[in-house]
């Protein structure tokens, strides 16, 4: 059996954040006296001074501190332990999973998620990051709660959410910029960079091909790094490339037709009538935070 209590180890970080005994007593609903007793039986009991008076207010000593700071961790398990506890009781979802093509902004996301961990903060999210048709695959293998894709998912009806441009790029001294107009015939002998389909199943390419030669990557943050590199060209979302092109290290191909490519990027329930409350408040914080007339203050980062 532990020597001292969570309860004991609470009153002790009251003490510390209020500042005493007093103001602790106040702000935990306890009698001063019985927060200072407990302290004084820990201390007893653990063979260390915990805490020293200095002036009016209370302090950690040395190993106060340090015992402290392991107790915080040991509160805050508890804490998600019991909050955990508590969803469960009422149905609420321990996970939500989505698969999300590599092209959807990761700002977007990240205050997405920020905001959703705020609300729902011992719910685990697992996200599936894929390119074109692979969330339609994640989707119909029942791998996936939410999937955000500019592919059309065969049955589903799907929610717009923005549209996305893939801007053709190449490194200000790549050979394709010595000219001022371009068209599909001078891009050809050049290498063009292209993300390979996730999908196992049904692999599909979109945008145009014709390279005599071609890279291919698994992850977009590969393909953009060798076109800063200057290993070849490639249209990439725009999202993803807006500080290279104002710091000059990409600059958009002069392209006659086809520079500039969109995508409509929808969202998808693996199935709405059984959507938990979790998953339902993910879902509108990403419809939310894709509408920029929303007034849904995401938190910045």
């Amino acid at each position: 059996m532990a020597k001292v209590t969570l309860e004991q180890w609470r009153m002790l970080r009251a003490v510390v954040e209020h500042g005493g005994f007093a103001q602790a007593a106040s702000a935990i609903h306890k009698s001063p006296s019985s927060i200072n007793h407990a302290i004084h039986k820990m201390e007893s009991l653990l063979g260390v001074p915990l805490l020293e008076v200095k002036g009016r207010k209370a302090h950690l000593t040395g190993a106060g501190s340090v015992l402290l700071r392991r107790a915080e961790r040991i509160l805050e398990s508890v804490q998600n332990l019991e909050a955990l506890a508590d969803n469960l009781s009422v149905g609420l979802e321990t996970e939500v999973v989505i698969a999300i093509d590599q092209a959807f902004p990761e700002r977007i996301l990240s205050q997405v998620l920020t905001a959703f961990s705020q609300r729902y903060p011992v719910t685990r999210v697992e996200l599936h990051e894929a390119v074109l048709s692979g969330t339609e695959e994640l989707m119909s293998d029942g791998k996936a709660d939410l999937g955000i894709t500019p592919c059309s998912l065969s049955g589903r009806l799907g929610e717009f959410l923005m549209n996305i441009d893939f801007i053709a790029v190449a490194r200000p001294d790549h050979p394709l910029h010595h000219s001022t107009v371009l068209t599909e015939s001078d891009l050809e002998p050049y290498r063009q960079i292209v993300v390979r389909d996730s999908s196992s199943k049904h692999s599909i390419n979109v945008g145009w091909l014709g390279a005599q030669e071609r890279w291919t990557a698994s992850n977009l943050h590969t393909s953009v790094a060798w076109v800063v590199q200057g290993l070849g060209y490639a249209w990439l979302p725009l999202s993803a490339i807006s500080t290279y092109l104002e710091n000059g290290s990409l600059k958009p191909l002069p392209l006659l037709v086809g520079a500039k490519r969109s995508m409509d990027f929808q969202l998808y329930h693996a199935d709405i009538d059984k959507t938990g409350e979790a998953t339902q408040y993910l879902a509108e914080l990403i419809i939310k935070g894709c509408d920029q007339k929303s007034t849904l203050l995401l938190p910045k980062l």
